[in-house]
């Protein structure tokens, strides 16, 4: 087992991140006297109380087995309360596992604590269950109906080359597995619960979810802290998901430093010791998506339109480059979009995208003003090869939707995102232009299939 402060002190300390620091191993390391943490997908801590274990999130269903594994390995107490710190699946989704375990040994279920919404998001997982199969199919770069990693919004680290889980991906019906556990207590604000000899705080707060909590131990001085830390830029802006919360993101950071934390265990990424160190990290991650709202702001109460925005408002690149703030899976210009849309709705401002047109009429009128679909698509090109990939995209989609069955243009339509993938640094960016290149490359096989005799 590595020695997860020293590893991420360093880290932190220096500013060069010379391996991930978001794995999954499914290894249990012990960081002080009867607390722990399984490294996974998401992380699960644990904490030892004497009358039980407390266990905070299950990990997803992909993992939830070996985590509960690794936990008894380490003590054969039952765990005796599972909370969770939102209700996104790859921290509920292993939830059946515990149960499972409970049972085998004879035990009661875990007594399962969460924020009131949780049990509305799982609502809401299981009336739009094929939406989220899709929207997850397409953000890991799959494509519509392929694809279910049944675990949420998670934090992949993709920094040195590959992804730091493999997940089956055949044979998906279900975004949340059907036997995940229900919190059997819930709390709107804050919660305070004695387990043996450990006293819990449980403290809501807006940010990627509106179910979130963090977990304060006073007489340890740790935070549990769930999303608000991920180990990259705050997952705040996601582009297929529900409302995230950048204001209140921050505010949950600036609460926790007022604890003075000198432990602080994320669930995704490495644990952080140090009450300074975790007070600095805590407040660069703060002040970056403060300073981003307040110049959105600034901009929407100038008048300013969506389009504008987006293309003025930037993050300092020194800022992106802090080992805790790099923009590997979300990114800044997402979380203006939401910014945009929690206080702006959904019209960015353009009269024609009021009401429009549908994108293939457009694209078909295009075509016939310029020469057909050919000439979008050498023009795709062009701005391709002059270093324009967002350009480039623009004309491919129009040059794909006039000629939607065409092989030689959607061959062309996918080479160009496969380049617009390579340039993107954000895991949500690649995976959804790959899913992009992957949908016109399917129009490309199916022409060259033949078709089978009656």
């Amino acid at each position: 087992m590595a020695d997860l402060f020293d590893l991420s002190s360093r880290i932190i300390d220096s500013g060069y991140t010379d391996q991930p620091v978001n794995r999954v191993t499914n290894e249990l390391s012990e960081l002080g006297d009867g607390l722990a943490i399984v490294e996974s997908f998401s992380h699960c801590v644990a904490l030892r109380t004497g009358a039980g274990i407390v266990a905070f999130d299950s990990s997803g269903v992909a993992t939830g087995e070996a985590v509960v594994g690794a936990l008894r390995g380490w003590d054969l107490a039952p765990v005796s309360h599972l909370v969770y710190t939102h209700g996104h699946a790859d921290h509920v989704g292993g939830s059946s596992f515990f149960a499972a375990a409970a049972e085998r040994d004879g035990h009661p279920a875990p007594h399962v604590i969460g924020h009131d919404n949780v049990a509305h998001r799982l609502d809401r997982y299981d009336y739009t269950n094929n939406w989220n199969l899709i929207i997850n199919a397409r953000q890991f770069g799959g494509l519509a109906g392929e694809l279910n990693l049944g675990i949420g919004d998670v934090d992949l680290d993709t920094s040195h080359g590959s992804s730091a889980v493999t997940v089956n991906t055949r044979n998906a019906r279900r975004f949340l597995p059907a036997r995940t556990m229900r919190p059997t207590e819930t709390f709107a604000t804050n919660h305070t619960m004695s387990v043996g000899d450990e006293m819990i705080e449980l403290h809501h707060a807006r940010g990627e979810t509106d179910d979130h909590l963090w977990a304060w131990l006073p007489e340890r001085r740790c935070i549990m802290s769930g999303d608000f830390l991920i180990w990259n830029f705050p997952n705040a802006g996601n582009p297929q998901k529900v409302q995230r919360y950048p204001i209140e993101w921050a505010a949950a950071l600036r609460a926790m430093i007022a604890q003075g934390p000198e432990l602080l265990l994320p669930a995704h990424g490495l644990p952080i010791s140090g009450a300074d160190r975790i007070a600095r990290v805590l407040d660069e991650i703060a002040t970056a998506l403060e300073t981003l709202v307040s110049e959105v702001i600034a901009m929407m109460n100038s008048g300013a339109t969506l389009d504008t925005i987006l293309h003025t408002v930037r993050v300092p690149a020194d800022t992106l480059a802090k080992p805790y703030l790099r923009p590997l899976y979300d990114e800044p210009e997402f979380v203006v979009h939401n910014i945009w849309r929690q206080f702006g709705g959904w019209w960015d401002g353009a009269a024609s995208r009021l009401k429009p047109s549908p994108d293939a009429a457009v694209a078909v009128a295009l075509a016939e003003l310029v020469g057909g679909p050919e000439v979008l698509m050498r023009r795709a090109e062009l701005a391709a090869a002059d270093g324009d990939l967002r350009l480039a995209c623009h004309f491919a989609d129009f040059a794909g939707w006039a000629a939607p069955d065409d092989p030689t243009i959607h061959a062309g339509r996918s080479a160009i995102y496969v380049l617009r993938r390579k340039a993107e640094p954000s895991l949500m960016s690649k995976g959804i232009f790959l899913s992009a290149s992957r949908e016109s490359l399917a129009i490309v096989d199916a022409a060259a299939t033949p078709s089978s005799p009656d």
